[in-house]
């Protein structure tokens, strides 16, 4: 297992931005394939974005162009960057950790991220 906290997220106003952080403490991501999912009152979970293991990036379409996934260089922290938020984008916002071979859709399904953080809320206000 791997115990994910986040951090960073907090109020903001549309337009604004925030940055996400994920880490283990004590660990490095480096082997895991990382994703980030949100989940607003009332509705399902859902896909953000993704980072494998070399760096490959997979967004879903309502954050392309805004949102940047990242690893810092010692690999031991997955960043988003959120910028131009939109109130839509309020929502809990989780990050989890996936090992094995993924295909592209294979990245965007909850089920294959075997740990996840507890969350972190962001809220955007119009």
């Amino acid at each position: 297992q791997v115990p994910l906290v986040e951090s960073g997220g907090g109020p903001v106003q549309a337009g604004g931005s925030l940055r996400l952080s994920c880490a283990a403490p004590g660990r490095t991501l480096s082997n895991y394939i990382m994703g980030w999912f949100r989940q607003a009152p009332g509705k399902e979970r859902e896909f953000v974005a993704s980072i494998r293991t070399g760096g490959v990036t997979y967004y879903a379409d309502s954050v392309k162009g805004r949102f940047t996934i990242s690893r810092d260089n010692a690999k031991v922290t997955v960043y988003l960057q959120m910028n131009n938020l939109k109130p839509e984008d309020t929502a809990v916002y989780s990050c989890a950790a996936a090992t094995g071979l993924l295909t592209i859709q294979g990245m965007r399904r909850s089920e294959n991220y075997h740990d996840w953080g507890q969350g972190t809320q962001v809220t955007v206000s119009s």
